[in-house]
């Protein structure tokens, strides 16, 4: 079975090559590894291969197999920028709870390499919360959030809101710079100050600590046997759930800008989910800034031009 990877995991390691020399050596290396190191996992695991999931992710080759007893499975294989093995302590944590179910255990880890490869319950690939009406997938989409908000898991040191906003606070003020020293760059500069203000401010005085999702949108709600809604490829990280929540607050944001009262929309989109989750409505106001202008300005520095300028827009309504 050929693992050909989807062209839309490779246009994301494309954007990793641009980001720098370091990423282009690591997405390089694991993408020629990648149809031995996959072929290898599902001997190891004894699965029967079906077919390579496309679309797929952006960060990982997902492969659709079954089980030695036939049960219906998914492997995941992801490089290390993309942190799967912190994903595998999240999904263990969860046990299912809200949560696609992770098959491959710790105990298995000396029987079999699992760095990087992952076995998962089977959801339903092609159905996810986003497929349906907008009201709906949100209030679908906050309840199975709203599941995976616990205490993270003792001994486990995932990754806090402080430390990686503060790479990508690091990452946006370097490429408002570099806008700024080619003159074309007074917009954006005055949304990066107003997004970093507004972390600083956050992470004066942050809420008691939850696990995270921490790339929550409705894309990655899929539908379930055991469960109607439960949420797939996490990027764990521990903080205040308002972090979590921003993400979803954007969702469907081409919808948003096309519409002629999204500014308002977007504003009672923010007071309706706050007031759902028991988060606070600024905390969440300013996480979804913050977000959205990071995301913007990341999208911008790879060549997706036309998703930058959404969130860019978007943000400014905030």
């Amino acid at each position: 079975m050929a693992f050909e990877p989807p062209q839309r995991l490779l246009r994301a390691l494309g954007e990793t090559r641009r980001s720098g020399p370091e990423g282009a050596d690591e997405a390089d290396v694991w993408l020629e590894r990648l149809p031995g190191t996959a072929q290898q996992a599902a001997d190891l695991r004894e699965l029967t291969v079906e077919r390579v999931q496309a679309p797929g992710g952006r960060s990982s080759l997902v492969v659709l197999v079954r089980q030695a007893d036939g049960t219906p499975a998914v492997l995941k294989l992801a490089p290390g920028r993309a942190r799967p093995e912190s994903e595998r302590a999240a999904l263990a944590h969860w046990d299912g709870r809200g949560a696609v179910r992770l098959l491959d255990r710790d105990d298995t880890r000396e029987a079999h390499d699992t760095h990087g490869v992952l076995l998962l319950e089977r959801l339903h690939p092609d159905l996810s919360v986003r497929s349906l009406p907008e009201a709906k997938a949100l209030l679908e989409a906050a309840g199975t959030l709203r599941r995976l908000w616990v205490e993270p898991p003792a001994g486990q040191a995932f990754e806090t809101v402080a430390e990686r906003t503060g790479r990508q606070a690091e990452a946006m003020r370097a490429t408002a710079t570099a806008e700024d020293a080619a003159g074309a760059g007074t917009e954006v500069r005055a949304l990066v100050d107003a997004a970093l203000a507004a972390r600083e401010e956050l992470l004066a005085g942050p809420p008691e600590a939850r696990l995270l999702h921490g790339t929550f949108r409705q894309s990655k709600v899929l539908a379930g046997e055991r469960a109607p809604w439960l949420a797939v490829g996490p990027d764990p990280v521990v903080g205040e759930c308002a972090f979590d929540l921003a993400r979803l607050v954007r969702d469907r944001v081409e919808d948003l800008i096309a519409s002629p009262s999204g500014p308002s929309n977007t504003r009672r989109r923010v007071k309706r989910l706050a007031e759902s989750l028991d988060v606070d409505q600024e905390r969440l106001r300013g996480w979804t800034l913050f977000r959205a202008v990071e995301s913007g300005v990341r999208a911008g520095r790879v060549g997706r031009l036309r998703d930058a300028e959404l969130l860019l827009e978007f943000a400014g309504w905030l």
